[in-house]
Formats: C-alpha cells, structure tokens, sequence
C-alpha cells in the first residue's frame, strides 16, 4: 500500500481540467506533495463546478479534458514520484436529462433495466407502492409553469421528450400512440390511405402498441430504438409526416393565456412514469431517496452488487492500472451498508489507501472493523482549531453573546429545535416513509396493532432528533456494544421528552436492538433489518441539516468553533485531550488523514485562526462589538419596528469582518461583493427570517444594505476607524496561530492535507466562496524564490518574511520546510510513537509540544498559542526575552544536539530546552536529532 507524505487537493472544473494540474504538477511536487487529491473526476452534469453531479461513473468527465489529457496528467505526476487520490461518490447521482440510467427508468418505467439502480419506493422489498417517480424539479407550481409555456413537448431523433429549460425528460411508450393518433384523420386526408409512409406509420402505431406485452429489458429497448429510428425517418423524409407531427407538438404544447389549451399536454404528463412537481414539493413528499434535502441528487442502491460493480468499473480499471493509487469515499453514512460496501470496496480495489468522508463527534470512535486507513480528517480539524480556543474564558463568551442578543440561548436545545424544523419542513416525505415502513411491520404484532401512523411518524422524529452521532451500524449480523448504548440512551431521553410515545419508542428500541421474536418468519426478520438499516440512513441528513446547515448559522457564539464536524457548545479543546486524541490515532489510525481546509468547510483556516484569537481577549470584543453595534445604529433597516439585521445576524457579521477582512487594499472592493453573497447564504441556512424554501427578500435586502453601508469609507468612516486597527490586531495574532496550526498538521500522527490555495492565507468562506480561482502561478514564483534563498540565506529570508508577513509567503516557506522534513523523514513521521512533552516555566500552557520517535530518532514540534497576553502588536514570538524561564522537558535517553529544520539551525539542549533557544528567530519550531 502506498501511503501519501502529504496530499494537496485540487477542485476540477471545467475552467480547470486535467492539463491545468498537469501544469502544477511540478510546483507541487517541489512544495512536498506526494499525492495529487483529486476531486471527482467522472462524467457529471454539465457545466459543474464540483463534480459531486455524477450522471455516469463509468466514463471521465469529459468536460475536464480528453482520455489522453487525464493518462498525460497521470505519468507527469508519476515521473514526479507522486500517487493519485481519487474522490469517489458511491451514495448518489444527478437527477439529470444527462443521466442516461435514470432516463431509462423515467422512460420505461418498471420495465427498465435499471429500475434497481436508483433508491426508488418501487424498489422497496416489503412495500407495494408504485406512485409516479417525484420530479420535483420546477421553479414554480406545476400549474403555473404549465399554463405560463415553460413545459414543452419537443421532437427530435431520441424521440419526444418534455422540456422545461435545460431539463429533458422522455416520454413513456404509450404516449406516443395518444401523439400520433391525435388528430390522424388530417394526415389521412393529406396522404390518402395507401401512401406507403401512411401504411408504415400506421405500421408503428401497430408495433407500438404491440411491444409493452411481447418484450422487456434490453430486448424491448432495442426494439423501442426501431421503432423511434422508423418514426424519425418518416419525418424527415415525408413533408405531410413531418408537418403533422409539427402541428401536433404545437397543438399539444398550447397557448399561454388559454387554460383549456393545456389539457393534452397535462393528459400526456399525467401519463409518464414521473410527475414534474415544484421543488418545494420534495420537502413534504418524497419517494426517492436524496443526498441530503438536495432534490437534484438521486441516491443510488450501491447495496446492490450489480449496481456495485457498475458504478465501480471504472475506478476499479484505474487503480488496477496505478492510475488511482488511494481514493476517499464519500458520504459514506448514506449507504444502506456501510461495512458491506468497504469491504465489497477493499475486495474490488486490492491493497490500495482508503479514506471515508466521516463525521466524528468529539468522544466518538470510527468502527474498528472498517478495513480502511481512517477519514478525510475533520475530526483532527476540530481538535486542532479547539486548542487554540481559550477555553477558562467560556463564561465570559456566554455573556457577551447573550447580552448582544438580549437572549439566553442553550446549544443542546438549538440542535434539537432546528433539528426538529428540518424534520417538519425539509424531511418530512422521508420521515413519512419511514413511518409507513414502520407500520407495516407494527401491525403484524399485537402489541403494535395499535399504533398509529402519526404516533410513529412523532416517535421517530423524537429518536432522531436525539441522536447524538450521525448514525449508527447495526447489520443483519448484528450490533456492537457502542450502538447498543447509543440507541438505548437516545430512546431514555426520547421516552422523557415524549412520555406519551412510551409503547411506540419501546417497539422501536427493541427493532433497532434486532430483539427478535422467536415467533418471527425469516421474512419478518427480513423487514425488520430492513427497517433498520433504513432508519440509520436518515440520522446523518438529519445531523447535516439541522446542525452544520441550520444550527451552525444561529448559534454565533465564537463562530471558529461553528464548522463542519465540530461543536461549538463546547468551547475549545484542553491540551491533554488534545494530546490523547493524537495519540489514539497513532495506535489506531496512523495513515488517517489531517485536514485544516476543505470545499465544504464553513470557513477557511487562517480565518478561524483569527476568530479563535477572540477567546484571549473577552474584555475588548466586548466593548468593541458593541461600540460598532452603536456607531452602525443608523444603518440597520425598520420593518414594523423591528431593526435588521436583527441582533444575532449582526453579531455574526461583526465576526465575519474580523476574520475574512483581507489583507490586500486591493481585495477590498471584491470582499465587499463576497459578503454580501455569503450573508444571504448564511441567513437562508439559519432559516429565521428567511430560507430557501420562501425567501424574505425584504430581510435579504435590508442586511446586504447594512453590509455595502457600513463598508463604505463614504458612509461609515467612523466606524471603519474603530474597526480596522482593532481587526489589524487580530489578523497579525492569527497570523501566529496559522503558523502552529500548519506545524501541528504536519506533524501530528496522520497524513497531512491541504486544500488548493491555502499554502498562502486562506481567508475564503463557505463554498462557492472557497472554490474561486487558484493563483498557482504566484505561488510557483513565491516557492522558487523561497528555494533559493534557503540555499544562501535562511535566516535572512527568515527576517525579511517575519517583516511582511501578510502576503502569506512565511505561511508558504513554513510548510515548505515542514513537508521537507516528512519526506526526510517519512518512517519517522508515519510510524513513529507520539509523546507529549511536559513544559515547565511561566508561559507553560502557551506552549504545545510533542516528540515523534522512532528507534533511535525523534523529533520535537513545538507551537506557541495564547500570545495577545505575551506580546504586542508588531513584535514577534521569538527569543528569552518574551519566553523568559518557559523550558521543555525532553524525553529521556535524546541525545543533546538537535538541529532546527524550519531554520536549519543547531541546538544544544540538557534535560530541558529552553522555548525561548527554540523560537530565536521562527515563531514555531521542529527539532530532529538522531543516535547520529
């Protein structure tokens, strides 16, 4: 198994292909990459700009370059020495006219050859449901969009289809004998009853009606392909054929402003395998399962092994080849069965480095039994950022943010409310599903006979609005003792909050336990894993929805604690469990992966280092944010006597500045733009002055107002005089904290991943925010210059990027070094024991410090943290003077001589090593020293 260095993930789109990375190839490999981190590479709707838009696993996408572009991407990266990660997608797919699969299903129905693709109610095993398949892809009622013209019936040489703007969706067999026999009596008179075309038309209806009875499968779509081919010949051969059918699609399309001139069309819609529907309608009604609440995304059965090895082909082909040499799964809690899926996976792939998209809960242990390497490393991001937060001042932090708000607010109770307003307003059809699945198998027991569907639908929403953790793993073999314990304190709880719920959350424990009768056929045992298994498919929704896209929105707080994975009622990490979950990871997970960026994280990296300097200095954010809060008084807008934004909106806003401000006088005009964007973003995901499901635009308005007022040196001079100085501070004190957060990444135990850009500051908000442009070729400039003059002068450039260091050069040379080091000493690194060093002295909880060792090597890492209280603006970090008596004591049996490989220095060191030696002239430090 190839197990990467360092991984550098790259965000494909069609502006940036297969030959733009082949371009960067070789600045990342001279950075210290050893493994290109690629974003899904395979055929997605077009036009997309992150690729998660899967309409066929089985080709490249072609819109990142040719076959021959991605093998010319492939052998420059392997002459380099570097391997290839791939991000794959095995829970979903676009709902798309491009999806070909889906087409197919949409077009024949259940007679399609991949009905047992897709996650539809018709495949329920224990359920007889076979309602239209939901298209809940309308931008306005079905009605309206009928009667407005935006649905048109088309014909073309893949036959007819129904179009609204860019969807495309075919049309069932049957409708096409109601198109050709309307109005046939014209086309009779015009042709007479034995022109030959007229026979072979009538030769197709004849065929047409023929073939639903006598072929299915591939048979009957080879035949429907005749048939369509016949059809189209006529019409392009036969003017009165090609008139008729003309006319037909204009008499069927109608004319806006005539209600009754919609009624065949409507007849011919009512008649498809697929009902158009507004997108609001997927939130109620739901009979597809989904990514999320995100309609346009169609959940594939991956559990099923003909789907498995289809949809995996490809990827399978391209590890067999060394083309992939890892890949990263996503979502993997969407799959019906996930262990079943990863070792399907690890048989198909061989040895081969395997990561899964996983969110951890804080006290929460990835399945030992996975045969996988770890996560794509937002439980390291987490913990990272948390030991930056000063946690004694927690106290302090309630009452600022209560006192802004006028509020008291309570995180737990947040997560449970805005959990419980996903359920009613975004999952609501899947809950019913799952309650009607639940239904079928009460009503087999007495003791269930008598329940309810809404008393089930309400103890369902209790169970999995309490759930904890995103999901659970129980499988037909059975349940582990953490899900045991899971399950039985969420069903305490639940019976607590819910006391008239008691039978139906009992029945419930007892499914999800498989606490089975003896009395149970092997059918019943059947529906009921099947219940469960389907029950843990919608606690992660449910997490995603209600915390990271709802609650982290609301819940202000300390906004650098508000990101993906994390837990911002818990304010920071202390050092010793910072250093535990570490160390658990190198016994568990050691070839885990360590990221501090991603294109799903709330924030950029360096941006919740800024924010986390907040946690030092309670007194002055108070007074600050309220001094800015007066001054911007006159900015906010009246509705009704209610100001907006409204008091927990503007908190965030302020929070906003101070971390994403950007250095760069010229940045500013933009910033502006990106704020603007990225509040309304953030307003809608809060969901409580305005949605996506019904906008406010009164409220989106007033607060972009409020942003262009109080950015404008015209309009708010006085408040940017307050503000700017003050944000300055912050930035140059995140500065530092970047610097330990990119040592400690590196370093800890796990491989180390950046996201494209952030070798410089990485100042970007939430995606699309974060998924702009990358200035490589700045940045190759910056790194060669770097190079050289490390080969002349490193202490030197040290000075000169100490002495400017916002342009993000010293953030650069820093991983520059540091990832030197790991290629140096990559066993070291990859294997080597993690032991936290104890410091002694004045400024010993400022400081965090671990040594790697391996035989008879070791290194120390060393990273300063809590400085606004050790130096002023303008100074640096380095020397005795700030560190006075602040030592470290090494590890018994090292040597004495250790050599600093961010500046290339020697050290001598006794028993202890004095942090002030350490930091003389770098902010952080790593010591190697060896028997050598």
């Amino acid at each position: 198994m190839r197990i990467p260095t360092a991984t550098y993930r790259i965000q494909f789109t069609p502006q940036f292909g297969f030959d733009n990375a082949k371009a960067i190839a070789a600045y990342l490999a001279d950075l210290g990459i050893s493994d290109l981190y690629a974003s899904p590479i395979f055929k997605a709707r077009s036009g997309s700009t992150h690729g998660y838009d899967i309409v066929d696993a089985t080709q490249l996408n072609p819109e990142l370059g040719t076959n021959e572009s991605f093998d010319a991407l492939v052998d420059e990266i392997q002459s380099l020495g570097m391997g290839w990660l791939q991000d794959i997608v095995p829970n979903h797919m676009a709902y798309s006219s491009e999806n070909d699969y889906l087409m197919d299903v949409l077009e024949h129905g259940p007679d399609s050859s991949y009905t047992d693709y897709f996650d539809l109610s018709w495949n329920a095993p224990f359920g007889d449901r076979q309602e239209r398949i939901l298209a809940p892809l309308l931008g306005d009622f079905y009605g309206a969009s009928l009667e407005n013209g935006h649905i048109q019936l088309q014909y073309e040489e893949n036959g007819l289809t129904v179009n609204y703007y860019s969807l495309k969706l075919p049309l069932r067999l049957e409708s096409y004998t109601k198109f050709i026999t309307y109005n046939l009596g014209k086309l009779t008179r015009t042709l007479g009853r034995n022109h030959p075309d007229f026979i072979k038309l009538l030769g197709i209806l004849y065929i047409l009606k023929s073939v639903p009875s006598e072929v299915a499968g591939k048979q009957r779509q080879d035949q429907i392909a005749f048939i369509k081919g016949l059809l189209w010949e006529l019409y392009n051969t036969n003017d009165a054929i090609r008139e008729f059918i003309d006319e037909n699609i204009e008499t069927f399309n109608g004319e806006p402003g005539n209600s009754e001139s919609f009624n065949l069309l409507d007849e011919l819609l009512n008649d498809q395998f697929y009902r158009l529907a507004f997108w609001k309608v997927g939130a109620e009604e739901m009979n597809y399962r989904r990514f999320f609440t995100v309609n346009e995304l169609i959940s594939v059965k991956v559990e099923e092994l003909r789907v498995f090895n289809n949809t995996h082909s490809l990827i399978q082909k391209l590890v067999e080849e060394g083309k992939f040499t890892g890949l990263r799964i996503d979502h993997i809690d969407g799959l019906y069965n996930p262990i079943q899926y990863l070792e399907r996976l690890r048989e198909k792939t061989g040895d081969v480095y395997i990561t899964v998209e996983k969110i951890l809960e804080l006290t929460e242990e990835l399945p030992e039994n996975w045969k996988i390497q770890g996560t794509s490393g937002y439980d390291f991001l987490n913990y990272v950022n948390g030991v930056f937060c000063q946690t004694e001042n927690e106290l302090s932090f309630d009452k600022i943010y209560q006192n802004f708000i006028s509020s008291r607010v309570d995180y737990a109770s947040v997560v449970k409310d805005k959990k419980h307003l996903i359920l009613e307003k975004n999952l609501a059809g899947d809950i019913d599903n799952l309650a009607l699945l639940l239904k079928n198998v009460s009503s087999k027991y007495r003791y269930g006979n008598d329940f309810t569907l809404n008393g089930l639908k309400r103890a369902i929403a209790e169970v999995l609005t309490l759930f904890p953790i995103y999901r659970t793993y129980i499988t037909p073999d059975g349940i582990g003792d953490s899900d045991r314990a899971t399950i039985q304190e969420v069903i305490r709880q639940a019976k607590e909050q819910a006391p008239l719920l008691q039978n139906e959350l009992t029945f419930i424990e007892k499914l999800m336990l498989l606490e089975f009768d003896n009395s149970l056929t092997q059918t019943e045992r059947e529906q009921w894993i099947y219940f469960v298994l389907r029950m843990q498919q919608y606690s992660g929704p449910l997490m995603a929805k209600g915390v990271e896209d709802t609650t982290l929105y609301v819940y202000n707080r300390l906004l650098s604690l508000n990101e993906v994975g994390g837990n911002p009622g818990h304010f920071g990490i202390n050092l010793a469990k910072f250093h535990a979950f570490n160390k658990q990871h190198q016994e568990t997970w050691p070839h885990t992966m360590n990221t501090t960026a991603t294109h799903d994280t709330k924030r950029g990296e360096d941006v919740r280092a800024r924010l986390n300097v907040l946690s030092e200095i309670p007194d002055e954010w108070d007074q600050q944010v309220n001094t800015w809060s007066a001054i911007n008084r006159g900015h906010r807008s009246d509705r009704h006597g209610f100001a907006i934004p409204d008091r927990n909106d503007e908190y965030f806003l302020y929070q906003t500045l101070v971390g994403a401000f950007p250095f760069a006088e010229q940045d500013h005009a933009s910033f502006v733009e990106r704020v603007k964007d990225y509040i309304i973003k953030a307003i809608r995901e809060a969901k409580v002055h305005t949605a996506w499901l019904r906008p406010d635009s009164e409220y989106e308005e007033a607060c972009t107002s409020f942003i262009e007022k109080v950015l404008n040196p015209a309009i708010s001079g006085e408040f940017l005089e307050a503000f700017r100085p003050f944000q300055a501070r912050i930035a140059e004190y995140g500065i530092f904290n970047s610097l330990s957060q990119t040592l400690l990444k590196i370093t800890a135990p796990g491989v180390p991943d950046l996201y494209q850009g952030t070798e410089l500051w990485e100042l970007s908000l939430v995606d699309p925010d974060n998924r702009r442009p990358v200035d490589f070729e700045q940045r190759r400039t910056y790194l060669s210059a770097i190079r050289e003059q490390v080969k002349t002068d490193i202490l030197g450039l040290i000075q000169e990027l100490l002495n400017d260091k916002t342009d993000g050069r010293i953030k650069l040379f820093l991983t520059a070094q540091l990832l030197q080091a790991r290629t140096n000493y990559v066993s070291l690194f990859q294997d080597g024991d993690y032991v936290p060093l104890e410091v002694q002295g004045t400024y010993a909880n400022h400081i965090i410090a671990f040594a790697r060792r391996e035989g008879n090597q070791t290194a120390i890492a060393i990273a300063p943290r809590f400085l606004t209280s050790l130096i002023q603006p303008g100074e640096n970090p380095n020397g005795l003077s700030v560190w006075q008596d602040t030592r470290l004591l090494l590890p018994p049996e090292t040597p004495l001589t250790w050599k600093n490989v961010i500046t290339q220095e020697p050290l001598q060191a006794t028993e202890t090593l004095s942090i002030g030696s350490a930091f003389a002239h770098f902010p952080v430090a790593l010591l190697v020293s060896s028997a050598e």
